[in-house]
């Protein structure tokens, strides 16, 4: 009897200790079962052959996704990117950055009690280790330590609430309207979510910050604790292993599942990929690369300040006499479009065809009108869908007539009338 209870105490023991170490290390230490060759998966997707005539996406096991253009912001492929979900540690881009913009990097913390005992994926911190604010950064997102994010939290607000309010602070100032936090590492809560799309802007903002981009990009990194060196390894399984792959950040929790953002560069097409929920580190890691491999193969930058500068000055020639204005001093329009923020986005290229030029515009005028005055608009739109939108608007201003105008117009009619009575006489 004492061997059975002493065999399922062990039994007990084990599987808590599988457990626990499965939830705990998250991001650093996976599950047997989650290991993989990685790059066996890149090179078996990079080798397909796509066709650009009949583009299909591939088959995506993460709940929601989207890849966007770094330069416009622009939706390129996408699944559920608006729904709300939890982001696990890709939490910590927006820690990082919160601290990044707070605090001078050269500050050192001592480490507190809450800190060293948070749980999750961790750094390794101990109550009373001092480190500075720039390893710190270095642990929370290579290693996506949590401890380390309690610790710089508290550093720079005081505590784990306020330092939430300075996110949320953040992320209003964004637009992320769809994005809330309650913690600085993610781990799961109820109001604590953003969305694909919303993950992927806060992802492009952060990648504008040198010092973050530094950091998510590091492979290997050797920071000091105490006075002792612990060497670090990115978490991001796709750095130096996919091709233009240059960060940013893992993530997973029980109720987030597997989670990635990834940059990628190649050439002159720069975007972001999201993949949340997937059920596993290797559905995460083949999502994000089906859906980098798709958007290179099947997009092509399309210049569209061309396209519309080019309709523009056709619509001018050809509709440009149309437009009348009702007392006013002149009837020369100086007209032009809004300045486009970018001169290209990446199209679908069995799309290019498609895309079409709309305007709309008032005929009849009525001065005065001021400069600056929107008489129309122009839109570029790909089946439908709205690609760029601009308004048609006045470069000078024109007056009203007033009476001196009218009796100057009366003046010099009746002066050519006369004159033309004088020539018939002679």
């Amino acid at each position: 009897m004492k061997l059975f209870q002493v065999c399922y105490k062990s039994i007990f023991l084990f599987l808590l200790f599988i457990s626990i170490t499965r939830y705990v290390f998250a991001d650093d230490l996976l599950p047997i079962e989650d290991d993989f060759d990685i790059s066996e998966i890149v090179n078996d997707i990079e080798s397909i052959e796509t066709n650009s005539n009949d583009p299909q996406l591939p088959t995506i096991n993460s709940r929601a996704y989207v890849v966007i253009d770094r330069k416009s912001n622009t939706i390129l492929v996408g699944k559920n990117e608006n729904q709300k979900k939890k982001m696990a540690s890709t939490t910590k881009i927006m820690t990082a950055l919160v601290v990044i913009e707070h605090v001078n990097l050269s500050d050192i913390v001592e480490i507190s009690k809450k800190a060293a005992s948070t749980g999750g994926s961790r750094l390794g911190l101990k109550t009373g280790d001092k480190i500075t604010i720039s390893d710190l950064l270095y642990g929370l997102m290579m290693r996506s330590g949590n401890d380390a994010a309690v610790a710089l939290a508290e550093y720079v607000a005081g505590s784990i609430s306020d330092f939430a309010n300075l996110m949320n602070e953040k992320a209003n100032s964004l637009g992320l309207s769809n994005t809330h936090f309650v913690t600085p590492h993610g781990l799961d809560e109820d109001e604590h979510y953003t969305t694909a799309y919303e993950l992927a802007l806060l992802s492009n903002y952060a990648m504008n910050n040198e010092i973050f981009a530094k950091i998510v990009g590091t492979k290997n990194y050797t920071i000091t604790i105490n006075g002792y060196p612990k060497v670090l390894t990115n978490t991001n399984e796709l750095l130096g292993v996919l091709n233009g792959v240059y960060g940013i950040k893992t993530g997973f929790t029980n109720g987030a599942n597997r989670c990635l953002v990834t940059c990628c560069k190649r050439s002159n097409m720069d975007i972001i990929c999201v993949v949340l929920g997937a059920d596993t580190k290797k559905y995460r890691t083949t999502d994000s690369v089906k859906l980098i491999e798709y958007t290179f193969n099947n997009f092509t930058y399309v210049n569209i300040e061309e396209i519309l500068s080019n309709y523009f000055e056709i619509w001018k020639r050809e509709k440009f006499h149309t437009i009348t204005i009702a007392k006013g001093v002149s009837n020369h329009l100086d007209i032009t479009f809004e300045e486009l923020p970018y001169s290209s986005i990446p199209i679908r290229n069995d799309l290019i065809d498609k895309l079409h030029v709309y305007i709309n515009y008032e005929s009849n005028l009525n001065a005065p009108i001021i400069k600056g005055t929107s008489i129309g608009t122009m839109t570029l739109e790909l089946e439908g869908t709205t690609i760029y939108y601009s308004n048609i608007f006045i470069n000078t201003d024109i007056e009203r007539k007033n009476v001196f105008d009218y009796l100057y117009y009366f003046y010099q009619n009746f002066s050519n009338i006369f004159n033309s009575i004088l020539e018939m006489e002679r």
